[in-house]
């Protein structure tokens, strides 16, 4: 038997045996591997629910408004600030992203609610995509 081996043997032999820095850092190194891919798919997962959301809302809005329409002999409200009180609680709640809800009345009896995703302009794709009220 070698000196090396020998010392190595003892070392074992008397719990002194662990793991090397090169060890230490492979480990280090896969650790950090697994967590950025789940961290990728744990935000992918955030994103889809901000957009559920902003599809929920937009669709309760819509409830409020027909709500109004009824109270109102089939008039469309002027403003979503009008639709409030059909809310609950009975206030008009912002996107998923911090902004305001666009409503857009065309005619006597079409309109739209729309909120332009994460980025807040028309337009884009992805989480950036508008959720409109016509596509619900």
């Amino acid at each position: 038997m070698h000196k090396s081996e020998q010392r190595r043997n003892s070392r074992r032999r008397n719990g002194q045996a662990g793991f090397t820095l090169v060890e230490l850092m492979v480990v280090v190194a896969i650790i950090a591997l697994l967590a950025t891919t789940a961290g990728i798919y744990l935000f992918g997962a955030l994103d889809d629910a901000d957009q559920a959301k902003a599809q929920a809302e937009i669709r309760a809005l819509k409830g409020a408004v027909t709500a109004y329409m009824l109270r109102n002999n089939r008039r469309l409200p002027d403003s979503l600030e009008q639709v409030a009180e059909f809310m609950d609680p009975p206030r008009i709640p912002q996107d998923p992203w911090g902004n305001t809800y666009v409503y857009t009345k065309h005619d006597a009896r079409r309109y739209t609610i729309v909120s332009y995703g994460a980025n807040g302009t028309p337009g884009g794709d992805g989480i950036n995509a508008d959720i409109s009220s016509d596509d619900l």
